[in-house]
């Protein structure tokens, strides 16, 4: 009777959640957190109400990217309460760094201890009414991969963006990535080269700085859509850092606007997908 319980709570918790997207990349340091921020943002800046659930257990940066370290998780009857950093809520958020005692604290668990921990924040959170859920996730193919997959697939995610930079080292292992969506039957939505590019904060100029084209040729190679580049941008960065919401601060930068048509073609996607439900 409990476990049918428990059950039913996590069907709850996400029965609001309309669409699920998975931010995933088979190398650290390419961006994924920062992806998820802003596509974030800019889902939420297009009127839908979004969710980040922060999985990279070991690395959680959602919060401080949000200016929210420190704040703390609650219990209501239906499970926890996410965090919000903004006023009318239309933005939550979820991350192991809000359970932490200390930002600097070290999360040092083994394979099942963090599938428990996946499971749980899938099905305990009370997420209410959401258009989007966006999960970020560490970097790999690992437990946290398949425990997040194998979790969501009972809610029909609409799939998986994948982030990579244009050097061939990172390109070859989103590759391996892209095969990890393979086996686990997940969809993917397309390939984001992310700094891709330097933008001059003085002449707007971009430079190719890790050279170009890797994020693109791949996904013509695996005949997945490519949603674009996004440049370096130190506005961006200074942003991140100050938890600041860069798409709202800066509207016409050249990250911002490649980040924004990222949001419409996941808008125009989770459209169709609604219209072929409804048909």
């Amino acid at each position: 009777m409990a476990t049918s319980s428990k059950a039913d709570s996590a069907a709850d918790n996400m029965s609001g959640v309309q669409h699920v997207v998975l931010i995933l990349s088979g190398k650290g340091g390419v961006g994924k957190s920062t992806v998820a921020a802003q596509l974030a943002l800019a889902l939420r800046q297009a009127g839908k109400k979004v969710g980040i659930l922060d999985v990279d257990l070991c690395g959680p940066s959602i919060p401080r990217m949000f200016d929210v370290e420190g704040h703390d998780v609650h219990q209501c009857p239906g499970g926890w309460v996410p965090v919000y950093p903004d006023q009318d809520q239309r933005l939550a958020l979820m991350s192991i760094g809000f359970l932490l005692q200390a930002r600097d604290d070290a999360v040092v668990w083994r394979g099942p201890k963090k599938n428990a921990m996946i499971k749980q924040f899938i099905g305990d959170v009370v997420w209410g009414e959401l258009d989007y859920l966006i999960i970020d996730t560490p970097p790999g193919t690992s437990d946290e991969h398949i425990s997040v997959v194998e979790n969501v697939r009972q809610y029909s995610p609409d799939g998986a963006v994948l982030v990579t930079t244009p050097q061939g080292v990172a390109v070859g292992d989103v590759r391996r990535e892209l095969t990890f969506c393979r086996k686990t039957k997940l969809p993917v939505l397309g390939v984001i080269e992310n700094m891709s590019g330097f933008v001059c904060p003085h002449c707007t100029e971009c430079t190719n700085v890790f050279s170009k084209g890797g994020g693109e040729a791949l996904a013509n190679q695996f005949n997945v859509p490519f949603l674009g580049c996004v440049p370096l941008d130190p506005q961006l960065t200074r942003s991140l850092e100050e938890g600041q919401r860069f798409v709202d601060a800066f509207p016409t930068s050249t990250a911002a606007q490649a980040i924004g048509r990222v949001a419409q073609t996941i808008l125009q996607r989770g459209e169709q997908q609604e219209n072929m439900d409804t048909s």
